[in-house]
């Protein structure tokens, strides 16, 4: 039997050892991020809304960074003012005035960029816009919101843990190996299996009744939030880089740690506005 020589351990040791750094890193970061979006969920009003404004403009900086080459400041500007701007509009009340300047501001941006950027400058305040608006939304509902939120978050938070860790254990068919190439068919099993438990538990302690309902709907915003991880992993790689940013140790930059929750938020506010109306997103998300 072939015996490794010292040579060869040494070679492989430094990536065991960068991996370790990398996964404590990724606990440590994941163990400050998760309780302050918790305890902001719990606290609502401008709190809440102070938190993902300013989330949504530094994932904005790191989408324009990537994308948008030397147009980066002026589009910056144009996207990260009417996200402000949009934040105060809401606290304010007037929510509807708020996504109206973020969509003013996308016709802005797109009429500043470069003609071979243009898109994916407009589309940056898009996907940042929607960090901002859908999480708002579902807060909105008093009686649900913080449910939709906890609910939303066990979700997203479990589908990605479970996910690499299944993965890793399991291994076997890659998922999408030309847009990330870690990712398997295993892992995308067992994040789904695990964000559907997570979920209904959620929806159980804060009463909800149908949780067949409800775990349709948390297998389907896995699902998609496993989609936004993708479609994230393909921006980076058309643009040859590994990570948004390095703001999070461990873990590369804010959008690379959102990147599933956009999606999900997205359409977990869409399903709330589709079955409860304007005036109750969450209980329309969490009540069937």
């Amino acid at each position: 039997m072939p015996i490794a020589s010292p040579a060869s351990k040494d070679r492989s040791t430094p990536a065991a050892a960068v991996g370790r750094t990398n996964l404590a890193l990724r606990i440590i970061s994941s163990a400050v991020l998760a309780p302050l979006a918790i305890a902001v969920a719990y606290l609502g009003g401008h709190w809440f809304l102070a938190f993902w404004a300013i989330a949504a403009v530094v994932v904005l900086w790191e989408w324009d960074t990537l994308v948008c080459a030397h147009d980066r400041n002026p589009v910056l500007a144009i996207g990260g003012g009417a996200l402000v701007g949009a934040g105060l509009l809401m606290a304010l009340g007037h929510a509807g005035t708020g996504i109206a300047l973020i969509l003013l501001s996308v016709l802005g941006v797109a009429t500043l960029a470069s003609r071979i950027r243009r898109y994916w400058c407009a589309a940056g305040v898009v996907y940042a816009g929607c960090l901002l608006v859908a999480p708002v939304v579902l807060r909105s509902d008093a009686n649900w919101g913080v449910a939709a939120m906890l609910f939303l978050f066990a979700v997203v938070w479990l589908t990605d843990i479970s996910a690499y860790f299944a993965g890793r254990a399991v291994g076997g068919p890659k998922l999408m190996p030309r847009i990330s190439p870690h990712k398997t068919w295993s892992g995308a099993v067992g994040g789904a299996v695990a964000g559907v438990v997570g979920g209904v538990e959620v929806a159980r302690e804060f009463g909800a009744d149908n949780l067949i309902a409800v775990s349709i709907v948390a297998l389907l915003l896995s699902i998609v939030s496993q989609g936004g991880d993708l479609l994230e992993s393909a921006i980076k790689r058309h643009f040859h880089a590994k990570d948004a940013s390095g703001l999070i140790p461990g873990h590369g930059g804010l959008m690379d740690r959102l990147d599933g929750f956009v999606t999900a938020a997205v359409v977990a506010a869409l399903i709330g506005l589709a079955h409860g109306g304007s005036d109750f997103p969450a209980r329309g998300l969490m009540v069937w």
